[in-house]
């Protein structure tokens, strides 16, 4: 075999292990572990986040979304009452025909809405949320696909979501 040839063999190891890895689609446990942050700021406090209870998604341009449940005991009620949890996104995503740049906010479901908050807790979108009376075994967070599309999950509720 040829030095050139042994040489390369390495790189080439390299770049599909690396290609592996950036494939899109809902990402694996571990993964999601590495990336979620372990607490998030949001409407003055830090707040710890379930790693247990996040998800992500690679998009096919490789960018992320990143989506978590929080530990809301210390805020207040009404804060308390529509967030559940971050959404972080890379890419400019449409959520029931509403369009949400790249950034850091928090997201809730309740009362038949799901939200998305800024920082300071002001709804930016509130759409209809839907619920899945077939799920055999809803969890408190998850990411499906759905076509193109992604399905967030809270429990049974859930909010569909796609890369603009």
């Amino acid at each position: 075999m040829p030095i050139a040839f042994r040489r390369a063999i390495p790189v080439l190891l390299l770049l599909t292990l690396a290609a592996a890895q950036a494939a899109p689609g809902i990402l694996g446990a571990d993964e999601v572990k590495k990336l979620v942050p372990a607490t998030y700021f949001f409407a003055g406090q830090s707040a710890p986040v379930q790693v247990r209870n996040s998800a992500g998604l690679r998009t096919a341009s490789g960018k992320l979304v990143l989506a978590g449940m929080v530990d809301t005991s210390g805020y207040a009620a009404d804060i308390a009452a529509k967030y559940q949890g971050f959404f972080i996104t890379e890419t400019k995503l449409s959520i029931d025909g509403h369009s949400l740049p790249p950034g850091e906010y928090s997201f809730g479901f309740s009362q038949g809405k799901f939200r998305i908050l800024d920082v300071a807790a002001s709804d930016l979108i509130v759409v209809d949320s839907k619920t899945d009376s077939e799920l055999h075994r809803p969890v408190p967070l998850q990411m499906t696909k759905d076509g193109d599309a992604t399905r967030l999950y809270a429990g049974r509720n859930w909010v569909r979501f796609q890369p603009e």
